[in-house]
């Protein structure tokens, strides 16, 4: 089930954010996207998940367009992102948010919810399981009955993964996943990335964090002006003199 981005353009008034941008996600990879401030990777993100319509391109998976739905739409076909800043729900304990996002996949339809039929039941009970497993999983499990918004900010971001994870993605686009997090919070997170990727879930990842980025990724894209201008393993790319200019030999504080 291959992720395929081709001739992708945004454009905003007389501004051009993405200019004929084209990769592939490969099944079962983590694959990241880098490059400078501007250079068109959270754009990239918004396209392919609906959030923004581009200019011109094409965005399919698994053979079927997703270019032109919405957000939600796109979700449901399995293609689920994060966002650069945490947007869990602050009012809803840990165990609220993940069963917020549990529903999304429910089968029950407003007039099951007021009958209250069996299987209806035996369907919350199973959310219920799910929940303690998500929570669990992201180490979160001591904190199942606070409110998202009383946690640490690492914490939080661990919230937004579970919540995502919730929706059961086939492909998960993680947008700055390490963004305000410790160099401890951030290993944490890398481990539980490649075990997202264990389980069967495409990684397409925008991460500023050079080491965790070449120490998970199988595929790094770089892009540079709203263009790729390299394609690579992690050694690849360190190596590629393009990539050297413009971004990982740019000033300190340019990313």
């Amino acid at each position: 089930m291959t992720l395929a981005v081709s001739d992708l353009a945004v454009s905003f008034g007389g501004v051009t954010a993405l200019d004929g941008v084209s990769f592939t996600v490969r099944p079962g990879s983590i694959t990241s996207i880098i490059g400078p401030n501007g250079a068109g990777k959270t754009t990239a993100f918004n396209a392919i998940t609906g959030y923004l319509q581009p200019t011109a391109g094409r965005i399919n998976y698994d053979g079927a367009a997703l270019t032109g739905l919405r957000p939600s739409a796109i979700a449901r076909r399995g293609v689920v992102r994060t966002f650069q800043r945490t947007s869990v729900f602050p009012s809803l304990s840990v165990a609220d948010n993940v069963l917020t996002g549990l529903h999304l996949s429910s089968t029950a339809g407003f007039l099951d919810v007021l009958v209250r039929r069996r299987w209806l039941v035996l369907e919350e009970s199973s959310l219920h399981t799910d929940v303690e497993e998500i929570i669990g999983f992201v180490g979160l499990g001591h904190r199942r009955d606070e409110m998202a918004s009383t946690l640490p900010y690492g914490e939080q971001r661990l919230v937004e993964l579970a919540l995502a994870l919730a929706a059961r993605p086939r492909v998960l686009l993680l947008d700055e996943p390490g963004a305000g997090m410790t160099g401890a919070e951030k290993t944490v997170v890398s481990g539980l990335i490649r075990q997202v990727r264990e389980q069967g879930v495409t990684i397409l990842l925008v991460e500023h964090d050079m080491r965790m980025v070449m120490g998970i990724s199988d595929t790094v894209i770089v892009l540079n002006h709203g263009r790729v201008i390299a394609e690579g393993t992690p050694g690849e790319i360190q190596a590629h003199p393009d990539v050297i200019r413009a971004y990982l030999g740019a000033p300190r504080g340019a990313a």
